[in-house]
């Protein structure tokens, strides 16, 4: 039973529709999130100290990491992963029957810098930026984000026009900056064309953000799937299932992943 009504659910869409995101505060319960916090953070370090042996700081800018989620434990739960309310909002805004498609996180450290202005996917159509939603990001924070700690800047209504508008308008002001604090619990739901970038950690913690993806049934980006485990996938219910129905079933799922997907800004 999700939180929301129908009539909440569409109201929430329409919100969407207009301003290419929208915020489900307080949405998940805060101990289920630490746990996927605790059972984060031995997957960070390997990272870190694969980079510091290569010379480098980050495997997506300086001091800035994308970190592959192994599709168990906590990180299969599906009271999370197809949450009634958010695949309700996803359905009405990317078309019926999604697929789920990533399970990732970003995390910020200190010593990370601002992000070049960006979406994470290409238009479908040079010539028709305009069209409906075909991938969406579901995004919620391990730990608080302030300020302090690599916030997510955003900006409204940048979803359905062309990226060199888009810039314009952030230029002019047409399409203002706004960064978008989140405590343990919210979830985003955002529209991956919307012009954005990531800021800053300026603190000593790392702050991961994990990111769902759903798309539209058709759409498909070789670089990005979840390999699935078998013995999980026995366990889940039919709506899991259906939302992870094309990605790879393998007899066992690797816990620190070489990250194939490097390029995610467009």
């Amino acid at each position: 039973m999700g939180r929301y009504d129908e009539s909440a659910r569409d109201a929430l869409a329409q919100a969407f529709e207009q301003d290419g995101f929208v915020l489900l505060r307080d949405h998940f319960d805060r101990a289920k999130i630490d746990a996927w916090r605790d059972a984060f953070a031995s997957l960070l370090q390997p990272h870190v100290d694969a980079a510091r042996e290569a010379s480098s700081s980050g495997n997506r800018g300086p001091g800035r990491y994308y970190v592959t989620l192994p599709f168990e434990g906590e990180f299969a739960d599906p009271s999370v992963v197809c949450d009634e309310d958010i695949v309700a909002i996803v359905e009405r805004v990317a078309g019926r029957d999604p697929v789920m498609c990533q399970l990732a996180t970003d995390t910020p450290v200190l010593g990370s810098e601002f992000q070049d202005w960006h979406r994470d996917t290409p238009p479908l159509f040079d010539d028709a930026p305009e069209t409906p939603s075909f991938q969406l990001a579901v995004n919620f924070p391990l730990v608080d984000v302030d300020d302090s700690n690599g916030p997510l800047e955003t900006t409204r209504g940048t979803h359905r026009i062309s990226r060199e508008e888009a810039l314009a308008g952030l230029a002019d002001g047409r399409f203002p900056p706004e960064r978008v604090p989140m405590r343990v619990g919210d979830v985003m739901i955002r529209d991956v064309r919307g012009l954005h970038r990531g800021t800053p950690n300026l603190t000593g913690a790392p702050r991961p953000m994990v990111v769902i993806g759903y798309s539209r049934a058709w759409y498909f980006r070789p670089e990005v799937h979840i390999d699935v485990p078998r013995a999980v996938l026995a366990d889940l219910p039919p709506r899991a299932k259906r939302l992870l129905r094309y990605n790879p079933v393998v007899e066992r799922t690797e816990r620190i992943f070489d990250e194939n997907y490097r390029q995610f800004a467009y």
